[in-house]
């Protein structure tokens, strides 16, 4: 009798174990996923302010139409608790839900098909486990005709999408690699630095093509290319996507987002991968030339105050203040606008958006405070804020053609929601 209940009690320690074992298995695998969610800005379109985390229901504007969030809980009904992990999977990697239905594109699974198999079951454990279930349900996705078959997005995918892993590059050193794992499938990087294709589709999917990063538009923004970013140092690069903020510039447009809910939740060690991958892939195109005299003729007119044209009046009196006549602003602070990205940008929206609209920078762990540009739609007109933006664009060494009021005014629309 003692030996069977020795047995008996060895037993059930070892059950004991294996189940805390399993426990703490669990909880890693959580914690995991959790991390791997940020990766891949996965808050940022699944979420609402005021609703349940990942209950959906973020409309997106596309050229097809409004594409609303669907609600990534483990809810049962309304939510993902009844998918598998295949399911799960081929959701998040070819677009396929379990009734067959397919997605559309505005969910980045071209992109999120290099996630590796170890990631994905980590993501799918922290979405069913570590997720509050919500109950919420989100308006429904109605395109017009034909966008509204989605049978075609079948064909679609057939013809811009692949279902090849994450390619190495060979010779590149772990920290590279890392950076390219994170940046071509869960960053997701290419679906708006990448330029879009007659289908609208991404025309590179790696670093193994040159129009990868390449830059493209985005929401009636011109999107820089992330090719080698030959003005940033990695240290400069690492501060934007950790705070939003470097020596040179400030975070506007859809990016906030992503420094907000993304890369600023991001490790050091992930931060310091991408930005060497960014610098491994080279210029494109080539650093524009830096026109000392123009720069000195542009802060010597500013600084005397005499004889000014109406955008550089505007521009003392409405922007001198935080930018300074050498238009450099105050490092880590208010950005640069000389040879700015946005300001030399060949669509001038986001410069026209930012002076009607202002600008705030989010408030992250490592840089808290918010610093704000206020908007300037009320007080100046169509075409005082066409004339300060042709000056910034052409002053210092600045080369970007000039801005028209007519310009102006379909920028002015979209913030009144006309």
């Amino acid at each position: 009798m003692k030996l069977k209940s020795l047995l008996i009690a060895n037993a059930v320690l070892l059950g004991s174990f294996v189940l805390q074992a399993h426990a703490e298995d669990e909880a890693q695998l959580i914690k995991q996923g959790e991390y791997l969610s940020r990766l891949g800005d996965c808050m940022a379109c699944h979420t609402v302010s005021g609703k349940g985390d990942y209950a959906g229901g973020l409309a997106i504007e596309s050229n097809l139409g409004t594409i609303y969030s669907t609600n990534i809980t483990p809810d049962k009904e309304h939510g993902i608790g009844n998918y598998s992990e295949q399911q799960f999977s081929d959701a998040v990697r070819k677009g396929v839900l379990p009734n067959g239905s397919r997605l559309y594109p505005a969910m980045p699974y071209p992109d999120y098909a290099k996630i590796s198999d170890a990631d994905m079951h980590a993501l799918y454990v922290y979405f069913m486990k570590g997720v509050k279930p919500s109950s919420e349900q989100p308006p429904e996705t109605d395109l017009s005709f034909p966008f509204s078959q989605r049978w075609g997005m079948r064909f679609w995918n057939w013809a811009f999408t692949s279902d090849k892993p994450f390619q190495p590059i060979g010779g590149a050193s772990e920290e590279v690699n890392r950076g390219a794992y994170i940046v071509e499938s869960l960053g997701h990087c290419g679906s708006c630095h990448t330029p879009r294709g007659l289908g609208m589709n991404e025309k590179a999917l790696d670093s193994g093509d040159d129009q990868f990063l390449a830059g493209g538009s985005l929401s009636n923004w011109d999107v820089p290319s992330l090719r080698g970013l030959p003005r940033w140092s990695e240290q400069e690069i690492v501060d934007y996507l950790q705070t939003g903020r470097n020596d040179k510039a400030a975070v506007g447009g859809e990016m906030k987002s992503v420094i907000e809910h993304s890369s600023s939740h991001m490790t050091d060690a992930d931060l310091k991968a991408i930005a060497a991958y960014l610098k491994f892939l080279g210029g494109n195109p080539p650093l524009q030339a830096y026109n000392v005299q123009k720069q000195q003729a542009t802060e010597a007119k500013l600084t005397a105050a005499k004889g000014l044209s109406e955008g550089e009046r505007l521009y003392i009196d409405n922007c001198g203040a935080c930018h300074f006549v050498t238009g450099k602003g105050a490092p880590g602070i208010f950005p640069e606008l000389d040879q700015a990205t946005i300001v030399n940008a060949k669509d001038p929206s986001g410069l026209i958006h930012t002076i009607l609209a202002g600008a705030q920078q989010p408030s992250t762990e490592k840089a808290p405070s918010t610093l704000a540009m206020p908007d300037f739609a009320k007080r100046l007109d169509d075409d005082q804020v066409a004339k300060l933006a042709t000056f910034i664009r052409q002053g210092w060494s600045n080369n970007a053609p000039a801005v028209t009021k007519d310009q102006v005014a379909e920028v002015r629309k979209t913030l009144k929601g006309e």
